[in-house]
């Protein structure tokens, strides 16, 4: 993937701050993704990750900072506006309900009068588009981690949007489903030129997957880089703010091999390990009532 970068990004943050009381989980933080791009969004949990998504989805405000969609500057007050200026997410922890089927759980959002038979055949259409087969009257209870994660993809790309977020997307899938996922987001950038936000701790599938790649560090942009001109270790030691071996001091960070995403490649140099990031740091600081993960 090679995206040529335009003079109006599709996407840009500019400044963006929020506090929580005495806690800042974002401080001044820039972030441009283009059209047709994977940019890979990477830190350790409190690095402020969730906070700067949480203000592009409108589910909070920011302090202070700036959001351009296609160079204009837009509000975002609500998920609705959000929604409306074609963002869209799929998030680490399944928002479906178990007692529903696969339809009744993707309907869940819509406005208006439910159409079970439109619904249905909107399903369809994105699962044959991408490749994604999913039955529509399966209840959600009956699938499997990697079934249920399909109509979360499902769900979000049914709704058209133009900036796609991905958090954490291949933490609960298996090698098969995790290409199949990187598969359809390779059709959403490439065919589509759409933009793709990817949230993960697996540093070499961020070395594979993405086109460039912004590292947060307590609430601030700590380093930002085009990937193929960087390395996981490298990713690694700017996500915690020094030099990180592969030995002892790795495994106690958490920094642990990973399969490759994709066929064709490790996202490595060669001799080097292809390493990735646990969302657990060895350190674990929580304050004022906040969990890292949530900032």
């Amino acid at each position: 993937m090679t995206p040529t970068a335009s003079a109006v990004p599709f996407l840009e943050l500019r400044g963006i701050t929020k506090s929580y009381g005495s806690v800042t989980a974002c401080d001044a933080v820039d972030l441009r993704v283009d059209a047709g791009e994977i940019h890979g969004l990477l830190g350790e949990n409190g690095a402020g990750k969730s906070s700067l998504m949480k203000v592009l989805l409108g589910l909070v405000r920011r302090d202070a900072g700036s959001v351009l969609v296609r160079g204009e500057e837009v509000a975002l007050d609500s998920p609705q506006e959000a929604a409306e200026l074609g963002i869209g997410m799929v998030h680490q922890h399944f928002s479906l309900i178990n007692g529903l089927t696969v339809w009744e759980n993707v309907a869940l959002g819509d406005t208006g009068k439910v159409n079970k038979h439109a619904i249905c055949a909107g399903i369809a259409e994105v699962s044959a588009r991408y490749g994604l087969p999913i039955d529509p009257e399966a209840r959600v209870d009956a699938l499997s981690a990697g079934e249920r994660q399909r109509v979360e993809v499902v769900k979000c790309l049914r709704r058209d949007p133009q900036i796609l977020i991905l958090d954490e997307p291949t933490s609960v899938l298996t090698q098969a489903e995790s290409e199949e996922l990187f598969a359809v987001l390779g059709r959403v950038v490439q065919e589509e030129g759409r933009a793709v936000i990817l949230i993960s701790h697996k540093l070499a599938e961020i070395a594979q997957a993405t086109d460039r790649v912004t590292v947060l560090r307590k609430g601030r942009v700590a380093f930002r880089a085009v990937t193929s001109e960087t390395t996981p270790q490298l990713l690694a030691q700017q996500m915690v703010g020094r030099e990180v071996s592969l030995g002892e001091e790795g495994a106690a960070l958490g920094l642990l091999p990973v399969q490759k995403a994709r066929t064709g490649g490790s996202g490595a140099q060669d001799g080097q390990q292809p390493v990735c990031a646990s969302p657990a740091s060895a350190s674990s600081n929580v304050a004022s009532g906040f969990s890292k993960e949530s900032i």
